[in-house]
């Protein structure tokens, strides 16, 4: 949100990730912070928050964001193993997609040529005609 511009810091949007790890919920959590964590490297639940407040504020610092189209178009994003492993277990679903390598980073998508035949390009004025 704040990409779009709703908010200016992600902990005013109260439904954002960065809330529900600075300020985990009682119940229903969403996100499993101790294994989030620990798959980032740290010990401490705590040490891992502390990390990820300074990771944002230094991001809000620099120039602003842009859309990674990696993360809204991919239906997974990730090691090459993993995307791999989400494709195999996808099974027939996956079938006309793509792991794409980009930046030693990888992607499962559509290829782009599963709609290049169905849109043409053509504009035509509207008319009630």
């Amino acid at each position: 949100m704040v990409r779009a511009g709703v908010v200016n810091h992600p902990g005013q949007w109260n439904e954002s990730g960065f809330c529900e790890i600075q300020e985990p919920p009682k119940r229903y959590a969403i996100v499993d912070l101790r294994a989030l964590s620990e798959l980032c490297g740290f010990g401490e639940l705590a040490d891992f928050q502390r990390a990820q407040h300074q990771w944002i504020e230094e991001a809000l610092e620099g120039a602003p964001a842009v859309c990674d189209d990696r993360w809204s178009e991919a239906i997974a994003v990730g090691s090459l193993a993993f995307v791999e492993t989400v494709k195999n277990d996808l099974g027939v679903k996956a079938r006309h997609r793509d792991v794409i390598e980009a930046d030693r980073r990888y992607t499962l998508r559509e290829s782009p040529e599963a709609y290049a035949g169905k849109f043409t390009g053509k504009k035509d004025v509207l008319s009630v005609e």
